[in-house]
Order: structure tokens, then sequence, then C-alpha cells
């Protein structure tokens, strides 16, 4: 993926549609990983659609939020344990995987879990209007409440590996455990809730050797913590980074033999500056608000749900206003473009906005009045950039 550019350089035409990067769906993006571990594992109508692994008899998935990587190219005085296993990221050959679109934790969650990409799973976004009450949902949250059964109604790859036999866990904290996210996206199996980083890791250890055959998954959610609060590149960011770098050893050191430990994450980072010329704030933008009933979404990933009528022309004000930096694009110009896969189940279709809206430069689209906490945020993510869609698979066998 090219290096994204910066809202000082000038950009003559709107950005294209055609010129977003698209995640690798179906071949390096994260929908693909737990299919061709469980794949490797005998599972049934599972694909091993990354053709650079070597099965396992035992994988383990230790999933570090917000741990992009860049970010940990960037740092490997703060990671030294993982930056000496960047070379073994995917199958060895060096590279990253993708995300998938968007970057954000409740999409990229149910990408891992359910081995989806977002237009089947259903969690396209932050948060996304539900079609049936017409309201703005969570996903994230899970505000209002939604049955998860009918909003993400696919098997997750650990319910369809208990069923044949193979030994899934996750090791997760133990707010996660009775979460609809959790329901959706990661249920099958044990959970098994631990409150602190070196548990999990050794509980996780456990499970792999439990048996012959395993999939096991834990995780931290810290380094993602840090950077919404502090920055990637904060003192607060490098420590939880230094930490989850002694984990990954922790654990690496641990595992049983006939094992593989895969460390990847859900998203990268991009810091924003707090300025006008970075931080477009939507409610106090009338060019940007006409015509517009519902803003879903997030900063650098918009969807925009117009009032009946008003889709077109809502489209043509964002290209004109935000066409230089950011990718605009109608709903189904989108979904052609491959943005949230290359499969959009009917009850997703309506999730999505009229107007899709993804960042290529360092700019957010915040709303200050509706969003307090999420505009206030120093580190953001969601939209294609190397930056937020690179992600790190790191691995070492046993």
């Amino acid at each position: 993926m090219a290096q994204p550019q910066t809202v000082w350089d000038q950009h003559p035409e709107p950005l294209t549609v055609a010129s977003a990067p698209v995640p690798e769906y179906g071949s390096g993006s994260l929908a693909d990983l737990l299919p061709t571990l469980a794949a490797g594992l005998g599972v049934p109508d599972m694909s091993a659609t990354i053709t650079e692994l070597t099965p396992a008899d035992r994988n383990c998935v230790f999933l570090i939020d917000g741990l992009g990587w860049e970010q940990l190219r960037a740092h490997p005085e703060d990671a030294p344990f993982m930056t000496s296993l960047l070379a073994t990221s995917r199958g060895g050959t060096g590279r990253p995987l993708t995300a998938g679109y968007p970057a954000t934790t409740a999409t990229s969650l149910a990408s891992v879990g359910t081995g989806l990409p977002p237009g089947a799973h259903g969690l396209p976004g932050y948060t996304v209007r539900n079609p049936d009450t017409g309201e703005l949902m969570n996903q994230l949250r899970w505000q209002p409440w939604t049955p998860p059964g009918p909003w993400q109604p696919y098997p997750t790859v650990f319910q369809l590996a208990h069923a044949a036999g193979v030994h899934a866990a996750q090791v997760s904290s133990p707010t996660f455990e009775n979460t609809p996210l959790t329901k959706v996206a990661l249920s099958g199996g044990k959970f098994l809730g631990r409150l602190s980083g070196e548990d999990r890791v050794d509980l996780a250890a456990e499970q792999l050797a439990a048996g012959d055959r395993s999939l096991v998954y834990t995780y931290f959610a810290e380094v993602d913590g840090a950077g919404h609060r502090f920055g990637v590149d904060s003192d607060a960011w490098r420590g939880q980074l230094m930490y989850a770098d002694r984990l990954v050893q922790r654990l690496a050191e641990q595992l049983p033999p006939r094992s593989a430990l895969y460390v990847t994450a859900d998203h990268g980072m991009i810091d924003v500056p707090f300025d006008e010329q970075h931080r477009i704030d939507f409610d106090e933008d009338w060019e940007l608000s006409a015509g517009v009933a519902l803003l879903g979404g997030e900063g650098r990933a918009r969807h925009v749900y117009a009032v009946p009528g008003a889709a077109n022309d809502v489209l043509t004000c964002w290209r004109e206003v935000l066409g230089e930096q950011f990718w605009v694009a109608s709903r189904d110009e989108a979904i052609a473009a491959g943005w949230f896969g290359p499969q959009i189940d009917e009850r997703v279709y309506g999730r999505l906005g009229d107007v899709v809206a993804a960042a290529r430069d360092d700019v957010l689209l915040i709303a200050s009045e509706r969003e307090p906490k999420e505009s206030a945020m120093v580190g953001n993510h969601g939209s294609m950039t190397p930056a937020e869609q690179l992600v790190p698979l790191l691995e070492v066998r046993s």
C-alpha cells in the first residue's frame, strides 16, 4: 500500500473511489486468519486462504488491540521481542495482514471470530444505522441493546472448531465474558476470564496443551487505550507496548509441543493534531450537515445517512468539501469497490451509509456536540491508510 499523504499536499482533483487501497479479503485479511488455522486442524468447510501459513496441531492467536504494523516497526527499542519476530510475519514473508474496512475494533473482532468480511458478518463500523429502528447502533458498546443473534447470525470459527472436536478457548478480561460482541464474534468452546496479562498468557499456554488439537485466543486492550488517550509514541503508549512485548515473550516461552503462536492486532492508529485544519467539526459545518439525518462511523471512517431524497446532494457536497482528503463514495460505489468485502448480505446493506467517507490524510471529521469523548481522542483509526490498516502476524512455533 502506498504511504498516505498529508493535508499539506495539494490535490487538484478529488480522490477517486478506485484509488482507495482495498483490504486483502480472501488472501491476507484478518477475516482469513482463523479459517486458515481451522482448516489446518481439519475443521470442515474451512479454507486455508492465507496460503503462506503452515498448519500446526495447537494454535494460539494473541490479539493486541491497536498495535499496527507501522507502529511496531517504528518502536524496536520498546518491543525488542516482537521486533525480532518481524521477519516471521505472515508465514515468514515478513509481510503484514490487512485489518478490513473500517479498521476498528468491533468490525475487526467480528472478522477475526467469524472468518467473514464486514459485509457478511454485519458489523461494518463503530456506529451504524439499524434499518429496523432507524437509530444509530454502537456495535462496540452494543447500545441501544439489539438482539445479537439476528444482528450477526453466522457461527463463529470457535463454535465450528468445538463442534469438530477441537479444544477451543478464549482467555480475556472477565468483563467481556457475557457481552453481545463476544457472543456474536468470539463465542464457542470455553471462555476463561483473567484480569492480569500474566494470568491470561499463562492460562492460554495451559489451554493450548489441553487438547491434541487446540484453537486458543487471548487479548490485550491497553495499547489501544493509551493510544486513544495520549497518542501513539507517548510515554504511556510506549509503556503499554513494553508490557505487551513482555507478555508475548512470556507466552512464547511456554508453548507446548506442536504449537504455533500468532501475534496480531485489530487495527493500527494515527495521531491527529488538535486544530481546525486537521479536525473538521461536522456539528459546526452547515454544508456537511445539510441533508444528513444521521452521522455514523467514527472520525476517519464515516457512514452518512441522508434524509429521504437527499443522498445524491449529500454525496456531491461531501465530495466538494472533503474530496481532496477523504475517499468519498456512495453506498453502491463502496460496495462495488470491495471496501466491505466481496459479499454484502441483504440485512447489512441498509446498515451502510448512503455516503461512506474514509480519510486519506491525517484529518478527522469530528462531531464535538454529539460525540464529545470520541472527538477528544488523540489517537484515531478506521480508514484504509497503512498506519491504520496494516497489522502484524508474527509467528512463534514449538
